[in-house]
């Protein structure tokens, strides 16, 4: 084993963030790599084998860059730890630097996996994308901030969201108040991101002026959506009729996004997910693309990965004796 020692030259900051709590990500990051760090007033000091060494400096610059201000938890370090092992440096430095926007607070929104950075890719480069995988994967919330950078670079004029109210069967009469206080509880997903994108001030001018709309899928009926970001959330719940009636909605100089988890579908057991079958119906249509997540890009809390993996083995269990 050819031993080597390499140093590197770190903020204070980044230095406590890389450590975590009593050395916790530091002796984490050592025994993945099988090398020892020490800091020292020259820095930070690693030995071991020489391939495993600049693996680890390499996973510390990415770690540094990608994460100056946040706490490291063992699910994100894990995470670059295995990309850096298998991605070339071009690919990490895209997905690292890729900024889609600022916020509401000023803050960047950025890809937080490479499953994320190729989402975005995708619906740049389509008219229409589907972004198909379990919750937490930033499915919508990446695509409704990409909607705020085409109407921010004037791509778009419009911005329009809309899912299925499934809960109510589309069918909302029955409920009480106007259309608004009707619809809104099925919307409201939808209003957090855009509450956190764009700011609560900004979205209702925004809205007030048309500018930003937010329906029910069973409103879209009878319209051509020309020069406008759509965006139809929760689309495993619409029927094949529906998904149909929605993609031929789309006008001239717009672009859609459609996305849903097929493993959560909310229809009755004689109803087909219009989300299931457009793969199939779709596939091969130049300007359309079908990007799936898997828990490899779930970004809330390390339990919910392993909540999702658990419940895929169990239904593929179940599928099998079928």
């Amino acid at each position: 084993m050819n031993k080597v020692t390499e140093n590197l030259i770190l903020d204070i900051d980044d230095i406590r963030n890389l450590f975590g709590n009593l050395d916790s990500n530091i002796d984490f990051i050592s025994k993945k790599f099988d090398v020892s760090i020490k800091n020292s007033e020259e820095g930070l000091s690693i030995t071991g084998d020489e391939k495993m060494v600049l693996l680890c400096v390499k996973t510390i610059e990415f770690l540094v860059k990608d994460n100056p201000s946040e706490n490291l938890d063992k699910q994100k370090i894990s995470y670059i730890i295995e990309k850096v092992k298998s991605e070339n440096k071009e690919i990490l430095n895209d997905w690292l630097d890729y900024v889609i926007c600022l916020n509401a607070k000023l803050k960047p929104i950025k890809p937080k996996t490479l499953g994320q950075r190729k989402y975005i890719s995708a619906i740049e480069d389509n008219i229409i994308t589907f972004g198909i995988g379990p919750a937490g994967t930033g499915k919508t919330f990446l695509a409704i901030a990409m909607a705020a950078k085409a109407l921010k670079n004037n791509t778009v004029s419009k911005i329009i969201l809309t899912r299925p109210a499934v809960e109510a069967g589309e069918n909302l009469g029955f409920l009480p108040g106007d259309l608004q206080e009707k619809i809104d509880p099925y919307l409201r997903p939808l209003y957090d991101s855009l509450y956190n994108i764009l700011g609560y001030d900004n979205f209702l001018r925004l809205k007030e002026k048309g500018i930003i709309e937010v329906a029910p899928l069973a409103y879209m009926r009878g319209r051509t959506l020309d020069d406008a970001f759509i965006i139809l959330d929760e689309a495993q719940n619409a029927t094949n009729e529906q998904m149909k009636m929605f993609l031929t909605r789309i006008g001239f100089e717009s672009k859609a996004v459609i996305t849903g988890d097929i493993t959560q579908i909310d229809l009755g057991r004689r109803k087909i997910s219009g989300l299931v079958s457009v793969s199939k119906i779709l596939n091969n249509i130049k300007g359309i693309n079908f990007n799936y997540f898997d828990s490899s890009d779930v970004v809330r809390h390390s339990i919910v990965m392993k909540i999702i993996d658990a419940y895929t083995k169990y239904e593929d269990s179940l599928a099998e004796k079928k």
